[in-house]
């Protein structure tokens, strides 16, 4: 799959395709709908299948305080695009000169001159423009107007409701990472660098691999079963501790999992872990024998689970 990233232009053979326009932060199964049928409808026309999305994310810049609520790193959304079949993935950097835009002017700027489209494809509660003063209809009208039919793809629901990621960030929240994964189809998965921290894991036993959360959406802190992907593909089992680690002075917020079965060095590179379910919540415990031995319940649980 092709990327398209920083205002880069979209190479030729991709022009007249057929684009799926939104977020699609976390992909999950309402988002893959919308990708689906221009998936679908790419494949029946003969023509490239592209997503058009947004980076950053737009409430990220008119709101830059909020907490952290990304399903989905930018790279890691770009490789589900790309597993999915999806020929080409634009970024649209996501700026105030660009949300300033009238909404018909952003169609003809982006969407005819830069992409080429043939057709779009979105859910029903897509808007674009300053203001977010576009809805579907006067996506169908410019449509009209300036060659390209406009296709909308109806809310996604299961017994809960219209599947959302203000539902999946939901289910995270109450530790409840079974849920998110049926909405999103997948496992919620972390994506980050493996760093240096203070060792006390190797000490106990039970080396960790530690990463940074980032933008992600904070679940709920506590200790998790859970499958990592290591670089080279291999998923192997393991246990985490999400939050602030109570027994280290200064408390420090990190995702520590130890790797069952498995050695090696891991610093410096990318992993992936996949929450799997939930053990128990973070507790400040009494001394070091009694965290190494709550560790040691927490991998068998784990195990069990796994």
């Amino acid at each position: 799959m092709e990327r398209i990233t920083n205002g880069a232009i979209l190479p030729e053979r991709f022009r007249g395709g057929i684009a799926a326009l939104g977020n699609f932060d976390g992909f999950h199964a309402g988002h893959q709908a919308v990708v689906g049928e221009a998936l679908a409808l790419a494949q029946a026309r003969g023509v490239p299948a592209l997503v058009a999305s947004f980076s950053p994310h737009p409430a990220r810049l008119f709101q830059p305080d909020l907490p952290p609520f990304a399903l989905t790193a930018v790279t890691q959304r770009m490789d589900l695009l790309a597993a999915f079949g999806i020929d080409a993935t634009v970024m649209i950097p996501f700026t105030r000169e660009l949300a300033a835009l009238p909404a018909d002017t952003f169609v003809e700027q982006w969407l005819v001159r830069r992409l080429g489209v043939t057709g779009v494809v979105t859910g029903s509660d897509f808007t674009f423009g300053q203001g977010r003063s576009g809805d579907v209809a006067q996506l169908a009208t410019l449509g009209d107007r300036l060659g390209f039919t406009a296709s909308v793809v109806s809310p996604v629901t299961d017994a809960g409701g219209v599947i959302s990621s203000t539902r999946i960030r939901a289910a995270l929240r109450a530790a409840d990472p079974a849920g998110a994964a049926a909405l999103l189809t997948r496992p919620y998965t972390l994506r980050g660098t493996v760093e240096h921290g203070a060792k006390l894991g190797r000490t106990l036993g039970f080396p960790t691999a530690n990463q940074r959360l980032g933008d992600y959406q904070r679940p709920a802190y506590g200790v998790y079963a859970v499958m990592v992907r290591l670089p080279g593909g291999q998923r192997v089992k393991g246990v985490a501790n999400l939050g602030i680690r109570p027994m280290i002075d200064p408390p420090e917020e990190l995702l520590e999992t130890w790797l069952m079965d498995w050695s090696g060095d891991l610093y410096g590179k990318v992993i992936e872990v996949e929450l799997v379910a939930y053990l128990r919540p973070e507790m400040k415990l009494d001394g070091l024998d009694a965290l190494k031995a709550q560790i040691a319940a927490d991998a068998e649980a784990a195990r069990a689970l796994l």
